[in-house]
């Protein structure tokens, strides 16, 4: 009997610790949940073209995936490295930004610290840009 009236007495202090405890975990999860992810995504603005570019936001380097038929299967994802151009450029903030030319296969990767912009898009089976400007 005594276990179980010393165990009721602690149940206020395990219910304090556990509240603490959850409360911190509020306050901590939002912050890395809020933290920027390493890459973007954006499609190709072409309708009839089925490729998404990739971005690495702290580096800008920009790479590309398409999906192909493959006669008697079900298909490959096809992926372009980055090339001429597209590689990792200097540390910043970097996101993909897509015209509204429904025609267009490429994407403009803009620097949001500097403004500066380039256009990239896939030539000779790798992902080029062209010089960052403003």
């Amino acid at each position: 009997m005594a276990v179980v009236s010393e165990y009721l007495e602690n149940a206020g202090f395990r219910r304090s610790v556990l509240g603490a405890l959850l409360a911190l975990g509020t306050c901590i999860v939002p912050h890395v949940s809020a933290q920027a992810a390493p890459f973007e995504f954006a499609p190709a603005p072409q309708t009839d073209l089925n490729r998404v570019y990739r971005v690495d936001r702290a580096t800008g380097e920009v790479g590309a995936c398409q999906f192909q038929l493959k006669e008697g299967g079900v298909g490959v994802t096809v992926c372009f490295p980055a090339g001429e151009g597209a590689g990792p450029q200097a540390p910043s903030d970097y996101l993909l930004m897509p015209s509204r030319h429904e025609r267009e296969g490429g994407i403009f990767r803009v620097n949001v610290r500097t403004g500066e912009m380039s256009i990239c898009y896939v030539f000779d089976d790798k992902v080029v840009c062209t010089p960052q400007t403003k």
